[in-house]
C-alpha cells in the first residue's frame, strides 16, 4: 500500500502529528545539509589559508639552503618552523629538490635524506589543497622558485582530525534538535487537533445514538470549554434534536387520534355488520314466537338462529381487522346459502326485493372455504347490490367452483357501482378503515378477499346494472359433502 494511502486512512487525532513530523524531518534534512555545506566551505577555507601561510613561509625559509643542496640547514629550518601539537598542525613536512630528491624531512625515517621522494606520496598532493575525510588528513604541496626558476617542492601533511570532529558534533547537535523539535511540535499539533476533533468525537457520539433511537441533547458537562464554532455545532444540532423531539411529540399526538378514530370507525363498522343479519334473527324470534309449538319449525328455527348469532362472532372478529383473531373452523356449506337468504330476507322484503340464488351444480365444498368470512362477504354484496338497486328488483347470487376454485357473483339492476365503491374493490389497498359508512361493507370485502388470496372483479350487468365477483383460488385438493 502506498505511505500516503496508509496516511490517509488514519484518524486526524494521528494523521496530522505524522504528517508534522514527516514536514519536520523533510526541513531538518534540508537545513542540515545547508548548515553542513557551509560549515564544510568555512573549514576549507580556514585551513585552505592556514596551508598556504605555512607553505610559504617554509618555502621562503628553505629557499637559499635549496639552491646549495645544504640538507643539515633545511632539517634544522623544518624543525623550528614546525609548531606546536594543536588544533590544526603539519604532521609531515618534506623538501625536494627540482629532481624529487628529498632534501630533507621531520620523518627521517620515513622519507630518508637524498632518497627519492615515494612515488605514492607524491599522488596524494595536488596543485589544490585537498581533504581527505577518510584519512582525515590534508594534503598541500608549494613550488620553491630563486630568480624564477623552480628549484624544489615543499610537501605538507595536515591533521585534520579536529574540523572533521567539529563537523561530526555539528551534526550530532543538529540531529538532536531536529529530533526534539519534531517530536515538540509534533505533542503540540497532537494536543491542538485532539482539542479540534473532540467536539466531532461528541457529535459523532450522539449522531450513533440518534441513529439506535437515543436522540439526546447535548449539555454543557460533556464540553463546558467548547470554542466557539464548537457551540455554534452543538447549538444547531440541540435545535435538530428539539425540532425532532416536537415532531415526535406531534407523531404520537397524531397517532393517539388516529387511534381512537380508528377504533370509533371499528365500532361503527361493527354496527353496520352486526345489523346486517339481526333483521333475519329477529324475523326467527318471530317465527318461532309465532310457530314454537311445531317441533319441526321451532328445531330449525332455534338453528338457524343460531348459526346466525355464529355467524354475528365472525363478523365482530372481521370488523377488527388488524387485530383479528382465528377463525372458526367451521367449512362453508350449501345450508350457510340458505341462512343468508333468510337473513336477508327481512332487509330485502322492506324493499319488495328477492334473493335468487341461481342451483348449484354439485353438492360438495371446498373444505378450506371458512363459513364465516365467506358469509359475510356474500351479505354484504347482497345488501350493497339491494341499496342500489330500485323497489321490486331481483338481486341474484351464483356461486360455481371448478379445478382452480370458487367462482361468486352477484348481479343487480342498479345504475352502476360508483366510482369510489368501485376503487375500494379494485385499487391498490390502503390501510385503515374508510371514513364514515360509505362502502364500509364492501371494504370488509375486499379485507376478506385479501385474506383468502382471492381476486375481485366489477363488470356491468348487460343491459344494465353490475356484476361484482370473486374468485377463490382453491387451496386443498380434499373435498368433502356438504352438510345436509
Amino acid at each position: 500500500m502506498n505511505p500516503l494511502q496508509y496516511l490517509g486512512q488514519l484518524s486526524s487525532l494521528l494523521r496530522v502529528p505524522l504528517m508534522v513530523m514527516l514536514l519536520m524531518a523533510v526541513a531538518s534534512i534540508v537545513l542540515s545539509e545547508r548548515v553542513l555545506t557551509r560549515l564544510s566551505q568555512n573549514q576549507e577555507t580556514y585551513l585552505t589559508a592556514l596551508a598556504s601561510s605555512y607553505l610559504d613561509g617554509i618555502a621562503a625559509s628553505v629557499s637559499p639552503s635549496v639552491v646549495h643542496q645544504d640538507s643539515w640547514e633545511i632539517f634544522d629550518i623544518l624543525t623550528r618552523m614546525k609548531p606546536q601539537k594543536a588544533t590544526i598542525y603539519a604532521q609531515e613536512t618534506v623538501v625536494t629538490d627540482a629532481k624529487n630528491i628529498v632534501l630533507a624531512s621531520d620523518i627521517p625515517d620515513v622519507h630518508p635524506t637524498l632518497g627519492q621522494m615515494d612515488p605514492k606520496f607524491g599522488m596524494e598532493f595536488e596543485e589544490e589543497m585537498r581533504l581527505d575525510t577518510v584519512s582525515q588528513l590534508a594534503f598541500a604541496a608549494r613550488s620553491i622558485r630563486h630568480n624564477e626558476e623552480i628549484i624544489g617542492k615543499v610537501y605538507v601533511v595536515f591533521d585534520a582530525s579536529s574540523l572533521l570532529k567539529e563537523r561530526r558534533e555539528v551534526l550530532r547537535t543538529l540531529i538532536l534538535t531536529n529530533i526534539g523539535l519534531a517530536v515538540l511540535l509534533a505533542a503540540i499539533g497532537f494536543f491542538v487537533v485532539r482539542r479540534m476533533v473532540l467536539p466531532m468525537q461528541i457529535l459523532e457520539r450522539h449522531l450513533l445514538k440518534a441513529a439506535s433511537g437515543g436522540l439526546e441533547f447535548i449539555s454543557d458537562v460533556e464540553y463546558p470549554k467548547a470554542n466557539r464554532e464548537a457551540k455554534r455545532i452543538f447549538g444547531a444540532f440541540n435545535q435538530l434534536v428539539g425540532a425532532e423531539k416536537e415532531r415526535e411529540g406531534l407523531v404520537d399526538r397524531l397517532t393517539k387520534e388516529e387511534r381512537l378514530a380508528s377504533l370509533g370507525r371499528i365500532a361503527s363498522g361493527m354496527a353496520h355488520e352486526i345489523n346486517n343479519p339481526l333483521g333475519g334473527l329477529l324475523n326467527a324470534a318471530d317465527t318461532l314466537k309465532k310457530h314454537g309449538h311445531q317441533e319441526k319449525v321451532r328445531l330449525e328455527t332455534v338453528d338457524l338462529i343460531k348459526r346466525g348469532l355464529l355467524g354475528i362472532r365472525d363478523v365482530v372478529q372481521a370488523a377488527l381487522v388488524t387485530y383479528r383473531p382465528q377463525r372458526s373452523s367451521r367449512v362453508f356449506t350449501l345450508k350457510d346459502l340458505t341462512d343468508i337468504s333468510l337473513l336477508l330476507r327481512s332487509d330485502l322484503g322492506s324493499r319488495a326485493q328477492e334473493l335468487k340464488i341461481l342451483p348449484v351444480p354439485f353438492d360438495k365444498v371446498f373444505d378450506d372455504l371458512p363459513a364465516g368470512p365467506i358469509r359475510q362477504a356474500i351479505m354484504n354484496l347482497v345488501l350493497n347490490a339491494s341499496n342500489a338497486s330500485p323497489h321490486g328488483c331481483e338481486i341474484v347470487l351464483s356461486i360455481s367452483q371448478s379445478k382452480e376454485g370458487t367462482h361468486l357473483e352477484v348481479k343487480d339492476i342498479a345504475e352502476g357501482l360508483p366510482d369510489d365503491a368501485g376503487e375500494i374493490l379494485t385499487a391498490p389497498l390502503k390501510s385503515g378503515i374508510p371514513d364514515g359508512m360509505s362502502g364500509l361493507g364492501l371494504w370488509v370485502v375486499r379485507q376478506i378477499a385479501d385474506e383468502l388470496g382471492a381476486t375481485l372483479s366489477v363488470k356491468p350487468n348487460i343491459p344494465k346494472g353490475t356484476i361484482i365477483a370473486i374468485d377463490i383460488p382453491r387451496r386443498s385438493g380434499e373435498m368433502i359433502h356438504a352438510a345436509a
